[in-house]
């Protein structure tokens, strides 16, 4: 099994897709008995294990909670076989120059798309589209300088060729999920632990920022008689809440959860509402999935495809909230039949299947 040295601008303590990814890929490949390094920004409040290798870092000011690494190099990865880059940015950067003082083969992979978040730069119109124009010639810059760019969707794929103009190979790779993790569990005790009821749940775990428009779910669910409940927190909470309470919809913000109970949430619910036009694949779709739980998910970028209208759940088009509330009550109406077939394709989207995949990907970039 080859060394892999893996530079991510976001790892722990922040909780995220893209830390829960290179947490996942990291274990089943040390599984595997290879050897994956991760260096990433220094947090105080986190202490590094084995392996992992946090150098100096800053504050992003436009983002609350996250930090950018300044690109540097450790010792102890400079005998890696291969780079892999989890960010276009900071440590993105010293990875690369990794790769290319050492001749190693680079990979990186696309996790966000980072001109959706010009609106935190400015709220001024052409500012934003100034600001998105110059990520996208960034993003296509860095991107084309990897031998392999990894991306979970093919809406993913799809946005890198035609809209940031990205000519190197792009290859289709699910993050995956830790099935052994994410199956039915006790959904009737998170219930009594968090005072839930034994009413229909709709509920959301993951970030409160603005660009996951989770105000969508917040006005579908008025009128309806459900209780919602969301998980995480973010930026946008406040403003979140305040919406909920003039709306008069029942509402439970638990702010962030462990990841242990994470299962027990997903089990909790009767759908898992999830209106964020922005994710490159939304894996918390296919860990509710994989609990049973159903989704309905707003028709754009990756959740075109991660959510299997009819199957796994129900699809609306963004900004129509009437479809967005019937679609959550099919799926309400539609639990049973919907649980078994997400519970189905479970294998599908394991991580197990992902990091085949991806040790097939290492391997004949490690041979050219």
């Amino acid at each position: 099994m080859q060394s892999v040295a893996a530079f991510t601008d976001t790892y722990l303590p922040t909780v995220n897709g893209v830390t829960y990814t290179i947490q996942t890929w990291r274990e089943r490949w040390h599984r595997r008995g290879g050897r994956m390094d991760v260096v990433f920004p220094k947090d105080d409040e986190y202490t590094p294990e084995s392996g992992e290798f946090p150098v100096r870092s800053l504050p992003f000011p436009f983002y609350e909670g996250m930090r950018v690494g300044v690109p540097r190099i450790p010792d102890a990865v400079e005998d890696a076989d291969l780079v892999h880059a989890h960010t276009p940015f900071g440590l993105g950067l010293a990875g690369l120059r990794l790769a290319r003082r050492r001749d190693l083969p680079f990979v990186a992979t696309y996790h966000t798309p980072t001109s959706e978040y010009a609106e935190y730069l400015s709220s001024v119109g052409a500012i934003e589209r100034g600001v998105e124009r110059t990520a996208e010639r960034y993003e296509r810059w860095f991107f084309d300088r990897a031998d392999a760019v990894i991306v979970p969707s093919d809406d993913a794929k799809r946005r890198l060729i035609s809209e940031v103009g990205v000519d190197a190979e792009i290859v289709v790779l699910s993050n995956g999920i830790d099935i052994e993790q994410f199956a039915p569990a006790d959904g009737d005790g998170f219930r009594q632990r968090y005072d839930l009821g034994d009413g229909p749940l709709v509920g959301y775990t993951g970030r409160h920022g603005y660009e996951k428009n989770l105000d969508e779910l917040i006005r579908a669910a008025s009128g309806l008689d459900v209780t919602l409940v969301l998980g995480g927190d973010g930026p946008a909470r406040d403003e979140l809440e305040e919406l909920a309470a003039g709306l008069d919809v029942d509402a439970r913000f638990l702010g962030f959860l462990d990841r242990e109970e994470l299962p027990a949430f997903y089990s909790s619910l009767d759908v898992f509402g999830f209106p964020s036009p922005v994710e490159t694949q939304g894996l918390v779709a296919l860990e509710a999935n994989a609990c049973g739980t159903p989704v309905v998910g707003v028709n754009e970028g990756a959740l075109e495809d991660t959510v299997v209208d009819g199957r796994t759940g129900y699809h609306y088009e963004s900004g129509d909230l009437d479809g967005f509330k019937r679609g959550i009550e099919q799926a309400l109406a539609e639990r049973e039949e919907l649980s078994a077939r997400c519970l189905e394709r479970r294998d599908e989207v394991s991580v197990e299947h992902s990091v085949d995949r991806l040790a097939a990907l290492y391997d004949r970039l490690g041979s050219q």
